[in-house]
Protein backbone atom coordinates (compact mmCIF):
# COMPACT_ATOMS: atom_id res chain seq x y z
CA UNK A 1 0.00 0.00 0.00
CA UNK A 2 1.00 3.59 -0.40
CA UNK A 3 1.38 6.92 1.34
CA UNK A 4 -2.06 6.87 2.89
CA UNK A 5 -2.58 11.06 2.67
CA UNK A 6 -2.76 10.71 -1.01
CA UNK A 7 -5.06 9.52 -3.10
CA UNK A 8 -4.91 5.95 -4.69
CA UNK A 9 -6.08 7.26 -8.00
CA UNK A 10 -4.92 10.61 -9.66
CA UNK A 11 -5.96 11.12 -12.99
CA UNK A 12 -3.97 14.67 -14.38
CA UNK A 13 -5.38 15.90 -17.66
CA UNK A 14 -5.28 12.72 -19.58
CA UNK A 15 -5.96 12.37 -23.04
CA UNK A 16 -5.83 9.78 -25.89
CA UNK A 17 -5.84 10.02 -29.53
CA UNK A 18 -5.93 7.03 -31.88
CA UNK A 19 -5.11 7.14 -35.79
CA UNK A 20 -7.84 5.58 -37.72
CA UNK A 21 -7.43 4.86 -41.48
CA UNK A 22 -4.73 8.45 -41.65
CA UNK A 23 -7.74 10.20 -39.64
CA UNK A 24 -7.11 11.05 -36.03
CA UNK A 25 -9.87 10.65 -33.45
CA UNK A 26 -10.14 11.90 -29.82
CA UNK A 27 -11.32 9.44 -27.55
CA UNK A 28 -10.80 11.22 -24.55
CA UNK A 29 -9.36 14.66 -23.72
CA UNK A 30 -8.34 16.28 -20.35
CA UNK A 31 -9.95 14.01 -17.87
CA UNK A 32 -9.09 15.09 -14.39
CA UNK A 33 -10.28 12.39 -11.38
CA UNK A 34 -8.91 11.34 -7.85
CA UNK A 35 -10.21 8.10 -6.15
CA UNK A 36 -9.73 7.96 -2.15
CA UNK A 37 -8.66 4.96 -1.30
CA UNK A 38 -11.72 2.43 -0.32
CA UNK A 39 -14.28 4.72 -2.78
CA UNK A 40 -16.65 3.27 -5.11
CA UNK A 41 -16.45 5.46 -8.04
CA UNK A 42 -18.94 4.82 -11.08
CA UNK A 43 -18.25 5.92 -15.02
CA UNK A 44 -21.38 6.81 -16.47
CA UNK A 45 -21.90 7.37 -20.11
CA UNK A 46 -23.30 6.08 -23.55
CA UNK A 47 -21.13 4.25 -26.10
CA UNK A 48 -18.55 6.64 -27.20
CA UNK A 49 -18.12 8.57 -24.41
CA UNK A 50 -14.56 7.18 -23.02
CA UNK A 51 -15.14 5.47 -20.22
CA UNK A 52 -13.56 2.37 -21.11
CA UNK A 53 -10.75 3.92 -22.75
CA UNK A 54 -9.78 5.37 -19.34
CA UNK A 55 -10.40 2.26 -17.33
CA UNK A 56 -7.76 0.69 -19.37
CA UNK A 57 -5.47 3.71 -18.76
CA UNK A 58 -6.16 3.29 -15.35
CA UNK A 59 -5.53 -0.85 -15.81
CA UNK A 60 -2.32 -0.07 -17.53
CA UNK A 61 -3.34 -1.88 -21.13
CA UNK A 62 -3.05 1.46 -22.79
CA UNK A 63 -0.56 4.87 -22.34
CA UNK A 64 -2.01 8.26 -22.50
CA UNK A 65 -1.17 10.47 -25.32
CA UNK A 66 -1.29 13.21 -23.14
CA UNK A 67 -1.59 13.83 -18.82
CA UNK A 68 -0.50 11.08 -16.42
CA UNK A 69 -2.58 8.34 -14.07
CA UNK A 70 -1.42 8.03 -11.19
CA UNK A 71 -1.36 5.49 -8.72
CA UNK A 72 -0.15 6.37 -4.99
CA UNK A 73 1.61 9.12 -6.54
CA UNK A 74 3.44 6.95 -9.26
CA UNK A 75 2.68 7.01 -13.05
CA UNK A 76 1.27 4.16 -14.16
CA UNK A 77 3.35 2.65 -16.82
CA UNK A 78 1.70 -0.87 -17.96
CA UNK A 79 -0.58 -3.88 -16.13
CA UNK A 80 -0.16 -4.80 -11.90
CA UNK A 81 -1.51 -7.01 -10.17
CA UNK A 82 -2.39 -3.97 -7.82
CA UNK A 83 -4.86 -3.22 -10.29
CA UNK A 84 -7.34 -5.76 -11.05
CA UNK A 85 -9.79 -5.98 -13.82
CA UNK A 86 -13.32 -7.36 -14.50
CA UNK A 87 -14.50 -7.73 -17.80
CA UNK A 88 -18.14 -8.48 -18.97
CA UNK A 89 -17.45 -11.17 -20.48
CA UNK A 90 -15.69 -13.08 -17.33
CA UNK A 91 -12.23 -13.69 -19.27
CA UNK A 92 -11.83 -17.04 -17.03
CA UNK A 93 -9.90 -19.93 -18.57
CA UNK A 94 -12.18 -22.97 -19.73
CA UNK A 95 -9.45 -25.28 -19.15
CA UNK A 96 -9.18 -24.54 -15.68
CA UNK A 97 -11.75 -25.35 -12.74
CA UNK A 98 -13.06 -22.71 -10.40
CA UNK A 99 -10.16 -23.45 -8.02
CA UNK A 100 -7.21 -23.13 -10.24
CA UNK A 101 -8.68 -19.64 -12.02
CA UNK A 102 -8.68 -18.12 -8.59
CA UNK A 103 -5.42 -19.70 -7.64
CA UNK A 104 -3.88 -18.56 -11.59
CA UNK A 105 -2.44 -15.07 -10.30
CA UNK A 106 -0.92 -16.19 -6.67
CA UNK A 107 0.75 -19.56 -8.87
CA UNK A 108 2.11 -17.30 -11.67
CA UNK A 109 4.01 -14.96 -8.94
CA UNK A 110 5.53 -18.20 -7.35
CA UNK A 111 3.35 -17.89 -3.73
CA UNK A 112 3.78 -21.31 -1.93
CA UNK A 113 1.40 -23.86 -2.43
CA UNK A 114 0.34 -23.80 1.01
CA UNK A 115 -0.41 -20.08 1.10
CA UNK A 116 -2.30 -20.62 -2.57
CA UNK A 117 -4.13 -23.26 -1.50
CA UNK A 118 -5.21 -20.92 1.54
CA UNK A 119 -5.90 -17.76 -0.27
CA UNK A 120 -7.97 -19.84 -3.16
CA UNK A 121 -10.38 -21.38 0.00
CA UNK A 122 -10.68 -17.80 1.73
CA UNK A 123 -11.68 -16.04 -1.73
CA UNK A 124 -13.80 -19.02 -2.93
CA UNK A 125 -15.89 -18.77 0.82
CA UNK A 126 -16.14 -14.91 0.03
CA UNK A 127 -18.04 -15.56 -3.11
CA UNK A 128 -20.03 -18.19 -1.87
CA UNK A 129 -18.59 -20.51 -4.48
CA UNK A 130 -17.71 -23.80 -1.88
CA UNK A 131 -19.89 -26.29 -3.89
CA UNK A 132 -18.56 -25.17 -7.21
CA UNK A 133 -14.59 -25.04 -6.47
CA UNK A 134 -14.21 -28.56 -8.62
CA UNK A 135 -16.21 -27.47 -11.49
CA UNK A 136 -15.25 -25.78 -14.84
CA UNK A 137 -16.83 -22.20 -16.47
CA UNK A 138 -18.89 -24.43 -18.98
CA UNK A 139 -20.35 -25.37 -15.87
CA UNK A 140 -21.69 -22.22 -14.11
CA UNK A 141 -24.01 -20.03 -14.66
CA UNK A 142 -23.24 -16.29 -15.41
CA UNK A 143 -23.52 -15.04 -12.53
CA UNK A 144 -21.47 -17.53 -11.01
CA UNK A 145 -18.97 -17.08 -13.84
CA UNK A 146 -17.90 -13.18 -12.75
CA UNK A 147 -18.28 -13.58 -9.04
CA UNK A 148 -14.99 -16.17 -9.96
CA UNK A 149 -13.69 -13.16 -11.86
CA UNK A 150 -14.06 -10.93 -9.08
CA UNK A 151 -12.50 -13.81 -6.66
CA UNK A 152 -10.02 -14.18 -9.26
CA UNK A 153 -9.01 -10.12 -8.67
CA UNK A 154 -9.05 -10.24 -4.75
CA UNK A 155 -7.02 -13.42 -4.61
CA UNK A 156 -4.23 -11.70 -6.81
CA UNK A 157 -3.81 -8.95 -4.36
CA UNK A 158 -5.57 -6.03 -6.20
CA UNK A 159 -6.32 -2.73 -4.14
CA UNK A 160 -8.41 -0.93 -7.28
CA UNK A 161 -11.11 -3.12 -8.50
CA UNK A 162 -11.65 -2.02 -12.37
CA UNK A 163 -14.71 -3.25 -13.29
CA UNK A 164 -15.50 -2.87 -17.30
CA UNK A 165 -19.95 -3.50 -17.32
CA UNK A 166 -19.36 -6.47 -15.68
CA UNK A 167 -23.19 -7.25 -15.29
CA UNK A 168 -24.33 -6.30 -18.57
CA UNK A 169 -24.75 -9.17 -19.96
CA UNK A 170 -26.59 -10.80 -16.98
CA UNK A 171 -30.36 -11.30 -16.53
CA UNK A 172 -31.79 -8.53 -14.69
CA UNK A 173 -32.72 -10.80 -11.58
CA UNK A 174 -29.11 -11.99 -11.47
CA UNK A 175 -27.64 -8.31 -11.94
CA UNK A 176 -29.41 -6.83 -8.85
CA UNK A 177 -28.52 -10.18 -6.88
CA UNK A 178 -24.49 -9.55 -7.68
CA UNK A 179 -24.76 -5.50 -7.22
CA UNK A 180 -25.54 -6.66 -3.80
CA UNK A 181 -23.32 -9.31 -3.38
CA UNK A 182 -20.59 -6.87 -4.68
CA UNK A 183 -21.25 -3.92 -2.31
CA UNK A 184 -21.44 -6.39 0.65
CA UNK A 185 -18.01 -7.95 -0.81
CA UNK A 186 -16.85 -4.10 -1.30
CA UNK A 187 -17.84 -2.82 2.59
CA UNK A 188 -16.19 -6.26 3.79
CA UNK A 189 -12.86 -5.65 2.23
CA UNK A 190 -12.07 -1.97 1.49
CA UNK A 191 -11.61 -2.37 -1.76
CA UNK A 192 -11.94 0.53 -4.17
CA UNK A 193 -13.61 -0.10 -7.29
CA UNK A 194 -13.97 2.25 -10.05
CA UNK A 195 -16.97 0.62 -12.20
CA UNK A 196 -17.85 1.53 -16.02
CA UNK A 197 -21.78 1.57 -16.83
CA UNK A 198 -24.12 3.11 -19.22
CA UNK A 199 -27.17 1.96 -16.53
CA UNK A 200 -28.18 5.42 -14.48
CA UNK A 201 -30.24 3.60 -11.97
CA UNK A 202 -26.72 1.07 -11.37
CA UNK A 203 -24.72 3.84 -11.21
CA UNK A 204 -26.76 5.31 -8.67
CA UNK A 205 -27.14 1.73 -6.41
CA UNK A 206 -23.34 1.64 -6.58
CA UNK A 207 -21.30 4.63 -6.40
CA UNK A 208 -20.00 6.92 -3.68
CA UNK A 209 -19.64 9.11 -6.40
CA UNK A 210 -21.08 9.29 -10.27
CA UNK A 211 -18.35 11.04 -12.88
CA UNK A 212 -20.67 11.42 -15.92
CA UNK A 213 -19.04 11.73 -19.13
CA UNK A 214 -19.58 12.87 -22.37
CA UNK A 215 -18.96 11.80 -26.18
CA UNK A 216 -17.15 13.71 -28.99
CA UNK A 217 -14.59 14.13 -27.67
CA UNK A 218 -15.19 11.97 -24.48
CA UNK A 219 -14.47 13.90 -21.75
CA UNK A 220 -15.72 14.18 -17.88
CA UNK A 221 -18.45 16.24 -17.80
CA UNK A 222 -19.24 16.33 -13.77
CA UNK A 223 -18.75 14.50 -10.39
CA UNK A 224 -22.41 13.70 -8.30
CA UNK A 225 -21.69 12.73 -4.59
CA UNK A 226 -24.37 9.85 -4.13
CA UNK A 227 -25.77 10.97 -0.28
CA UNK A 228 -27.71 8.59 0.20
CA UNK A 229 -27.67 5.79 2.95
CA UNK A 230 -27.28 2.16 2.02
CA UNK A 231 -28.95 -0.30 0.92
CA UNK A 232 -30.24 2.22 -1.23
CA UNK A 233 -34.13 1.99 -2.49
CA UNK A 234 -34.57 2.39 -5.80
CA UNK A 235 -38.31 3.82 -5.39
CA UNK A 236 -37.71 6.61 -3.37
CA UNK A 237 -38.23 10.20 -3.81
CA UNK A 238 -34.16 11.22 -3.24
CA UNK A 239 -33.25 8.13 -5.57
CA UNK A 240 -35.50 9.66 -8.44
CA UNK A 241 -34.46 12.81 -7.69
CA UNK A 242 -30.74 11.85 -8.44
CA UNK A 243 -31.90 10.03 -11.45
CA UNK A 244 -33.89 12.60 -13.23
CA UNK A 245 -30.80 15.09 -12.70
CA UNK A 246 -28.58 12.44 -14.06
CA UNK A 247 -30.79 11.31 -17.32
CA UNK A 248 -30.88 15.06 -18.01
CA UNK A 249 -27.83 15.46 -18.05
CA UNK A 250 -26.71 12.22 -20.41
CA UNK A 251 -29.50 13.55 -22.64
CA UNK A 252 -28.42 16.85 -23.03
CA UNK A 253 -25.37 15.30 -24.57
CA UNK A 254 -27.43 13.68 -27.31
CA UNK A 255 -28.73 16.80 -27.86
CA UNK A 256 -24.99 18.29 -28.46
CA UNK A 257 -23.92 15.82 -30.43
CA UNK A 258 -26.74 15.97 -32.74
CA UNK A 259 -25.82 19.66 -33.12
Amino acid sequence: MGDPTLPILDIRDVGKTFTVKDRTVTALKGANLTVRRGEFVCLLGASGCGKSTLLRIVAGFEAASSGEACMWGKPIAGPDPSRGMVFQDYGLFPWLSVRDNIGFGPKSRGRPAPEIRDTVARYIDLVGLQAFADAHPHQLSGGMKQRVAIARVLANEAEVVLMDEPFGALDAMTRERLQDELLDLWSRTGLTVLFVTHAIEEAIFLADRVVVMSPSPGRIDAVHAIDLARRRDVSSPAFNDIRRTLSAQLHSHHGRVAA
